[in-house]
């Protein structure tokens, strides 16, 4: 009992960055243990602690990486483990917590509020109880409305109470943008390639989850006007438009795989991972078309990962400022004078993980081209979920390579490395001199 008194003050006392960073990282080791137990993994399946391991970090990464198959290697109750894994990731670890003391009728501290702050990247405390309310309302009715409008597609297919789980599961990971389905036999939402009304509705619960619980709530308050929305709501709407367009348009370029297999790929390559044909069989030029839309990723305080739309908002002006001479900003608006420092520092660590990452992988694993594993570091570092077909064949210290691309990706390579080197800013400077850059 003191030790365990002795390890929750140890955790209250350190930075709220840290303390989410741990929290992921418990919710991943105890979804492993989970999927583990007998009662999570059918008789005719075997799942090794790897596996185990790989699923839960891929599962609260929400990013949909399979070592083994949902639906062919758990029962309903593992099954259940991983939606709720996907569901704790997808809010957070905090806001799941904060909710539930909301619920109870407990008061939330200001340590708590600091650490949804922290989570949601929201720049002050002001509202902190509205918003956490407002992120499980929308998470809720989105949901919901997704288990309604997708049920008719699956009782096409299965039992009644089958249809209604797949209904459930769909739901939950299209709107946490995480890829896990349970349809079998490692065929995603390929069988449904054609059904136009699924793919809508799929495409409708990841673009809303991925652009991020302020944006909504934002556009909510304002009535849907745009000249009332704030920077970040208009900077949001307008760059994941621009990339769901660049995206649908460049894929039937390279592949002419169908407007609406192009455009299902265009939202689906923004950090959620299904796909209705096969990565695999895509051309390199297609592959490098996901790749650069898995890098980008969601929008901040989303269930996405990614570098985030912001941050190429902000690189992309600041490229066109150079030429035009004007100061960096949109809408009437000007940018504040930090934010190309921290969208340079978050793009910079972004590509170092992914090098570092494929790398590794090119070493470990000869056999697989450099596409295909650059391809899947990045879906793992995006928190994704496509892949050419090569993950389950992976090796194990492979996989452990992934595992920690997936946790720094959702994280945030940013974050991870802010919160283990904390220095106070020195008071003495340096004489400034110039250099030449280019």
């Amino acid at each position: 009992m003191n030790t365990l008194k002795r390890f929750l003050i140890f955790i209250k006392r350190q930075p709220p960055a840290r303390i989410i960073a741990l929290g992921f990282a418990l919710a991943i080791l105890l979804g492993a243990a989970l999927l583990k137990l007998p009662v999570s993994v059918r008789d005719t399946a075997t799942v090794s602690w790897v596996d185990a391991l790989f699923t839960s970090t891929s599962a609260v990464c929400v990013t949909g990486l399979i070592a083994v198959d949902s639906a062919e290697s758990f029962t309903p109750f593992g099954q259940a483990v991983l939606v709720g894994l996907i569901q704790i990731g997808g809010l957070g670890v905090t806001s799941i917590g904060m909710g539930l003391a909301l619920a109870a009728g407990r008061r939330i501290s200001l340590r708590g509020r600091t650490l949804v702050r922290e989570a949601l990247n929201v720049d002050s405390l002001e509202g902190m109880i509205r918003l956490i309310r407002a992120v499980l309302f929308f998470t809720l009715c989105f949901e919901l409305g997704g288990v309604v409008l997708s049920f008719p597609v699956f009782i096409q297919d299965f039992p009644p109470l089958h249809a209604l789980w797949v209904s459930i599961f769909h739901s939950v990971a299209a709107f946490n943008n995480s890829g896990f389905d349970i349809l079998g036999g490692l065929r995603n939402l390929i069988p449904y390639h054609d059904n136009l009304w699924l793919n809508l509705v799929t495409c409708a619960l990841i673009i809303f989850g991925g652009i991020g619980f302020l944006v909504m709530v934002d556009v909510v308050k304002c009535r849907f006007r745009f000249r009332k929305f704030t920077l970040h709501t208009k900077v949001v709407l307008t760059t994941t438009g621009v990339l769901l367009v660049a995206g649908t348009v460049l894929l039937q370029i390279t592949d002419h795989v169908g407007w609406m297999a192009a455009f299902f790929h265009s939202v689906s390559a923004r950090t959620a991972g299904f796909s209705t044909i096969s990565i695999g069989d895509l051309s390199d030029a297609g592959l490098f078309v996901l790749i650069i839309l898995m890098f980008i990723g969601a929008s901040p305080g989303s269930t996405g990962g990614g570098i985030k739309t912001t941050t190429f908002f902000v690189l992309m002006q600041e490229i066109w400022c150079i030429f035009t001479k004007r100061r960096p900003g949109a809408f009437h608006r000007r940018l504040p004078e930090n934010a190309l420092g921290k969208a340079a520092t978050i793009a910079l660590l972004g590509v170092t993980v992914v090098c570092t990452g494929t790398f590794l992988l090119c070493v470990l694993e000869p056999e697989a081209t450099f596409v295909q594993l650059l391809f899947e570091d990045v879906s793992a570092f995006g928190t994704v979920g496509l892949s050419t077909g090569i993950t389950p064949g992976l090796r194990d210290v492979s996989k452990f390579v992934l595992i920690l691309t997936m946790y720094t990706g959702r994280v945030g390579a940013f974050t991870l490395l802010s919160i283990w080197v904390e220095r106070p800013e020195p008071l003495a400077r340096y004489t400034e001199e110039a250099i030449t850059i280019g």
